[in-house]
């Protein structure tokens, strides 16, 4: 697997999570505190996360299949892009455990 795989996906998920984050706060802002323009700023923010889930998506999936994780695995990381701050955690976890099966590929290897 090439390090530009893990990237992608590491990039998509903290664009994700910041999204995510202030999509809940255009939330309450727009229902909880009720104020002027929270409508506005909610609706763009929500096309914005949208959309870049499904690219995130198709990144996390894309990474887990060539990874070959088991399907558990696999849901969680997809999941991970809506719950507010776990794609930060979930990244964390993945990007740790992967870059060590990076390291200690055959082209780590063949390069040393």
């Amino acid at each position: 697997m090439k390090k530009s795989v893990l990237t992608r996906y590491r990039v998509l998920a903290y664009v994700t999570g910041v999204l995510l984050i202030l999509l809940t706060l255009g939330m309450i802002g727009k229902y909880v505190l009720e104020l002027d323009g929270a409508a506005d700023f909610t609706y763009v923010v929500s096309l914005a996360h949208g959309w870049l889930y499904v690219l995130y998506l198709v990144f996390a999936f894309d990474l887990g299949s060539k990874a070959k994780w088991p399907v558990k695995k696999q849901l969680w990381v997809l999941l991970a892009g809506t719950i507010p701050t776990a794609a930060f955690f979930v990244e964390r976890k993945i990007s740790r455990e992967l870059e060590a099966k990076i390291a200690d590929g055959p082209l780590a290897t063949a390069k040393a």
